[in-house]
């Protein structure tokens, strides 16, 4: 096992333990700051919970990460996690809920500005709408919810001792849910940096196999209940009362609210029906279960006029909203300057760019105005911004056009090298896909849409759709699937050449 790859893996972890300390309080923050439930019976039924939905659902999580960067380094790898982590960490002894998500994507903003590689500025800003979205709606879904309930327990009339025994019950049921999402959802951001270079093996116990990666999952998961149990009360305690003292049925409308909210942010069915009647789609990307929780409190306190809401508290959270992703970033800059400048570590990768002749034929059958781009033709440049302004300089093309032609031309050999296949993720995979990747075993790729046009000539399985509502939900799953081959199958310049 590589000393060097567990050294790496301790951000992770870290990283891990920052995420359970800080983001359990979002699922038992309310149970136990309103007393219903004890804080060691909720550590335990969330460890357990978080590492069985790590393990069993943690696998398409793990590979939506690099949409906003290629981080295509270990140490740069490690750098990241290990300053989101620290950023979290900060917050958590500030007794803050904030969002890990957050954190690791302000680290990955901070990684592209060092290494000159470009944002997508889109999947930000669509990214930075939900901090909006998520805390509004849970606000008036909590708030509705609140008053049906109310309503529903006058009519009811039910014994006291009786209605503290079903919300009770319900709060272990909801915060049960809630923990397992949490480990399914956020494993991914703990791990899935370190899968394509995970150091365990396939084994087999009793005819079932555990694979190198549900075993990195389930170390991480054992972090992140170990952050539960060590130091998550505090922020539990912010939630549940810190912020606005809630009733037992109160706590349990919070968790309610804030579950939907992230199912309406997460459920491919709903985005499958509401394009196929036409409807508006609501965009499938993470949002924080920190920001609908909140959200939720401040929804039932705003229907009793604002009153008992404590308004310095909810102004230190908003801070720590905005604050997370920005003290992520520039921490992450200044680290990997520090690490590549005294330590002589290589912290990324340069990318390089060429408008070859095979691009060139690639650009046109794609319809795009090729001779505008005769001055770039052939000359290799270093760095997606200065490819980028020189793009810029020799045509002005419109948004959409000038990414297809950065993509087309960045240079990432691929392999499919025979020594992968024995850890390559096939439970993220159709069998027909992993078949046409089998057939191209020994090729080498110069660029992605190389291999995308090799897959798809061999099976519909990897052949994206046309574009439009209903198809949006396979052709997102497609280039997530994709994203993760070109990742793992992707010669780096540590790669021995083959003889």
């Amino acid at each position: 096992m590589d000393i060097a790859i567990l050294i790496f893996l301790s951000s992770g972890l870290f990283l891990g333990w920052s995420l359970g300390a800080n983001d359990a309080a979002n699922v038992f923050g309310t149970a136990v700051g309103s007393r219903m439930i004890r804080f060691t019976t909720a550590a335990i039924i969330c460890s357990v919970f978080i590492i069985l939905g790590a393990v069993f659902s943690g696998a398409g999580a793990a590979h939506g990460l690099g949409e906003l960067g290629n981080l295509n380094a270990l140490p740069g790898a490690f750098v990241a996690a290990f300053c989101a982590a620290l950023t979290v960490y900060w917050m958590t002894v500030a007794r803050l809920p904030v969002s890990t998500t957050h954190a690791v994507v302000g680290a990955i903003i901070g990684w592209n500005w060092f290494s000159g590689s470009i944002t997508d500025f889109s999947s930000l800003t669509t990214i930075m709408s939900t901090w909006i979205a998520s805390p509004v709606l849970a606000a008036i879904f909590s708030a509705l919810l609140y008053k049906v309930m109310v309503w529903v327990l006058t009519k009811a009339r039910l014994h006291l001792l009786r209605l503290d025994s079903y919300t009770r019950i319900g709060l272990i049921i909801a915060g049960a849910f809630g923990s397992y999402t949490l480990g399914a959802n956020n494993i991914g951001n703990v791990m899935g940096v370190f899968v394509s270079s995970s150091p365990f093996s396939d084994f087999t116990v009793a005819g079932m196999t555990f694979t190198s990666v549900d075993q990195l999952f389930l170390v991480g998961a054992v972090a992140i209940a170990v952050g539960v149990f060590t130091y998550s009360k505090g922020v539990m305690m912010m939630v549940g009362d810190g912020l606005m003292p809630l009733s037992p049925v109160a706590a349990w409308v919070v968790v309610i609210a804030q579950s939907i909210v992230l199912f309406l942010f997460s459920s491919i069915s709903l985005e499958h029906f509401l394009a196929g009647q036409g409807l508006p789609t609501i965009p499938l990307i993470p949002v924080s279960s920190s920001q609908a929780v909140v959200g939720a409190v401040i929804g039932i306190g705003l229907l009793h006029g604002g009153k008992g809401i404590r308004w310095g508290a909810l102004g230190s959270i908003a801070s720590g909203w905005v604050t997370t992703p920005i003290i992520s970033a520039v921490l992450c800059f200044v680290s990997l300057f520090i690490l590549q400048n005294v330590f002589n570590q290589t912290v990324y990768h340069e990318v390089r760019y060429e408008l070859s002749a095979p691009v060139m034929v690639h650009l046109e059958q794609e319809g795009l105005p090729v001779a505008e781009l005769a001055p770039l033709k052939d000359r290799e440049l270093i760095g997606g911004l200065r490819f980028r302004d020189r793009l810029r300089e020799v045509a002005q093309l419109p948004r959409d056009q000038e990414e297809k032609v950065i993509a087309a031309a960045e240079i990432h050999t691929i392999r499919i090298d025979a020594d992968k296949f024995p850890k390559l993720d096939r439970a993220y995979l159709s069998p027909d896909q992993v078949k046409a990747l089998e057939q191209l075993t020994g090729k080498e790729f110069q660029h992605r849409w190389q291999l995308y046009d090799a897959l798809s000539s061999l099976t519909p399985d990897w052949k994206k759709l046309e574009s439009n509502k209903v198809n949006r939900p396979w052709n997102k799953n497609l280039s997530q699937q994709l994203g993760y081959i070109y990742g793992y199958f992707e010669v780096s310049e540590e790669t021995p050449p083959k003889q």
